[in-house]
């Protein structure tokens, strides 16, 4: 089975809860409007057209305009679509609750009625499970005992991770209390590791089951009123994405996340700033965005040979997305009378940010082309099949270092351009790094590790022919090398870059015969030290020694040895 977008064509005359309602469906990672309809005969064409832009579940609205002759009322636009398109799902929203349309809608065939005031969460439910091919009229009738024990397995699961959340929360600021023994940070940092490892446990213990869309399982979790893709794999037009079987890149990903966050590497990065908490949410927000990109570029059928030219335009997009989603689409702070539009104001850097951070972040083209249509993973200059576990493997550190790459890009405008400003320090901060000195400490380390990366680290990293790249490892974020040719890029070196390059070379070149030279030396003067000096050293000493014990004896016993003569 494979996994699918549900597609959604939605009918309403209404363009604002038209488009609210396709911008709130666009928070859900399984659920996407691909057409809009105000009026019958729009719809019909779009339903025409099904081959092109295939629809699973058509959202009609009660309140279709009849101003035109030929225009039908709602519920006669839903008979029309049943006769054309039997097996085509439709879910009726109406503003008001009459019982006589309720038994015309049935009697027709709609497969599900809900009022235009229900909330967003059980909206979304309802249009999953009427997709599914089940009838939704009345919420209180159609609970069946399975779904009721799943509601209450589904609250306590919530319910648990709430309270292991808020202890967890807690002991992290338990953990950043500057007085504390040695013994008592070794305690909260363990009953830390104990809080993770338990909300794993729950995690795993109280997991919602599948829902079933169209013709494939696609798993899913609802928290923090969002959707998270837990097992889910993508298909791109015919061809096969991770399978079923396997475990699942992105999942394992978010989970890694759960634990430390600290920077074990020497090289500063710019989440370092961060609280922990935000830097776990923005991390996690960049992966919300690089899973949504990649079921829209396997919704619109991006052909392989595409994804080169669409490198950077991908890039760009997520770093854009995740920038608004973490700092708030509308968020706005006051700095010197004046009101500025956090988003807004980081994204004037797009230029920056595409031309200078973006493109250093290497495999992106490979690990998409990998997850979207599974074509071999090619590190350490090995080509790896999709899905074994070792593809698996090294397609997660390309996706971990892109995570950490994408969140650094974001925290980057903000160090720039509002990295004083005292609202942003005590939102975002980390307590350690929040007075003027340590921020601009933290600048400085930051711009010595763009110098040294543009003259020193890069051209020695291409020298060598490998990548360094950043991982979530168990302890905290740590650093891989894996070798790939770079000899294109060695090439285009100039100026200091090129002069690092050169230096390299000679050096190798000059060591072994150096390194010869001063061990023949070294040889030769071991030599005149220990045989030639040492010997004459010992031979004189001896000497010595042996004149000392000959005339020692005499002097002692000499004149007493005449007397017995």
């Amino acid at each position: 089975m494979s996994d699918a977008i549900l597609k959604l064509l939605l009918i309403d005359q209404d363009l604002i809860y038209r488009t609210g309602l396709r911008v709130i469906i666009g928070e859900f990672a399984d659920i996407e409007v691909v057409a809009e309809a105000d009026s019958e005969k729009t719809a019909l064409q779009l339903l025409e057209m099904r081959d092109r832009t295939p629809v699973d579940l058509v959202i009609l609205a009660s309140n279709i305009p009849n101003s035109q002759v030929n225009q039908l009322s709602a519920l006669e636009l839903g008979k029309q679509i049943k006769v054309l398109y039997p097996s085509l799902p439709i879910l009726l929203i109406s503003a008001v609750n009459e019982s006589t349309q309720l038994s015309t809608a049935k009697n027709l065939g709609i497969d599900g009625y809900c009022f235009k005031n229900t909330s967003i969460p059980e909206l979304v439910a309802i249009i999953r499970q009427v997709a599914n091919r089940q009838f939704f009229w009345d919420l209180e009738i159609s609970l069946s005992t399975t779904n009721i024990f799943r509601a209450i397995k589904e609250t306590w699961r919530l319910s648990g991770l709430q309270q292991i959340d808020r202890t967890l929360n807690e002991v992290t600021t338990q953990l950043q209390n500057p007085g504390l023994t040695v013994l008592e940070k070794a305690i909260f940092a363990g009953h830390r590791r104990e809080l993770l490892a338990s909300r794993w446990l729950v995690n795993k213990l109280l997991k919602p089951q599948a829902i079933v869309i169209n013709n494939g399982a696609y798993p899913q979790l609802l928290e923090r009123g969002k959707l998270e893709i837990k097992e889910s794999s993508i298909v791109a037009t015919n061809q096969s994405l991770l399978q079923s079987s396997s475990p699942n890149i992105l999942a394992s990903v978010r989970e890694k996340l759960q634990f430390s966050l600290e920077n074990l590497t020497d090289v500063p990065l710019e989440i370092d700033i961060l609280k922990i908490e935000k830097k776990r949410e923005l991390l996690d927000v960049v992966l919300v965005k690089i899973e949504a990109i990649i079921i829209q570029l396997s919704t619109a059928k991006i052909q392989v040979d595409k994804l080169p030219k669409m490198q950077d335009v991908i890039l760009i997009d997520l770093w854009q997305a995740a920038t608004i989603d973490f700092f708030g689409k509308y968020a706005t702070i006051q700095t010197n009378e004046q009101s500025i539009e956090i988003s807004n104001y980081l994204l004037q850097d797009a230029e920056i940010i595409k031309t200078n951070l973006l493109p250093k972040i290497p495999f992106v083209r490979s690990l998409f082309s990998y997850l979207l249509f599974a074509t071999p993973l090619v590190i350490d200059n090995v080509p790896y099949s999709a899905p074994t576990p070792e593809a698996m493997a090294r397609a997660e550190i390309l996706l971990q270092h892109l995570l950490i790459e994408i969140a650094n890009a974001v925290i980057q405008p903000l160090l720039n351009k509002l990295g004083d400003v005292e609202v942003i320090k005590q939102n975002f901060y980390d307590a350690n790094l929040i007075s003027t000195r340590e921020i601009e400490r933290f600048r400085n380390s930051l711009s010595w590790k763009y110098r040294l990366n543009e003259y020193i680290t890069a051209p020695r990293l291409m020298f060598e022919s490998r990548y360094e790249l950043f991982v979530l490892a168990s302890r905290g974020i740590a650093k891989v090398s894996i070798y790939a040719p770079r000899n294109q890029e060695l090439k285009q070196l100039t100026g200091i870059p090129l002069v690092v390059t050169l230096a390299l070379e000679l050096r190798d070149a000059i060591s072994p015969r150096l390194r010869g030279a001063v061990a023949f030396l070294g040889s030769g003067i071991v030599y005149v030290l220990t045989q030639v000096i040492g010997r004459a050293i010992g031979l004189v000493g001896r000497g010595i020694l042996q004149g000392i014990g000959g005339s020692f004896p005499a002097n002692k016993f000499g004149k007493d040895s005449e007397k017995f003569k």
